[in-house]
């Protein structure tokens, strides 16, 4: 019998190391398991952020792309054969109103230097 309970004994020291040892690998791998977790839901969330993020960004883009269009449009229409006159009968409607115009003319042909003339406004026209 004492040979037995030694053998006994023996064996419940090697079951409780087992044990031991089972429940040490269990727990490292249970906090593998929850550290892939946690990145996982990190990674998830950054993944999510740069896609909204990207969204926006692509948003603006077509904004730009298409203020680019219009801009390249007008720059187009301004540079054909008629864009000048297009281009000065609109400024001619951003003079503000009772304001007086200035206009360079060709060169003075005594003296070589430009000649200033000024405009009155049309509405100030019929007043005294």
């Amino acid at each position: 019998m004492v040979v037995s309970s030694g053998a006994e004994m023996l064996s419940l020291r090697e079951d409780r190391r087992e044990m031991v040892c089972s429940l040490i690998g269990l727990s490292v791998k249970l906090g593998l398991v929850v550290m892939a977790g946690v990145s996982l839901f990190r990674l998830a969330g950054a993944y999510q952020a740069r896609m909204e993020r990207q969204a926006e960004l692509a948003a603006v883009l077509e904004l730009e792309k298409a203020q680019l269009a219009k801009a390249r449009d007008r720059f187009d229409e301004l540079f054909m054969v008629a864009g000048e006159q297009k281009l000065i009968r609109e400024q001619s409607q951003w003079i503000a109103p009772n304001r007086l115009r200035v206009v360079w003319q060709s060169t003075d042909p005594l003296q070589g230097r430009p000649v200033l003339a000024m405009q009155t406004p049309t509405s100030e026209q019929g007043r005294p």
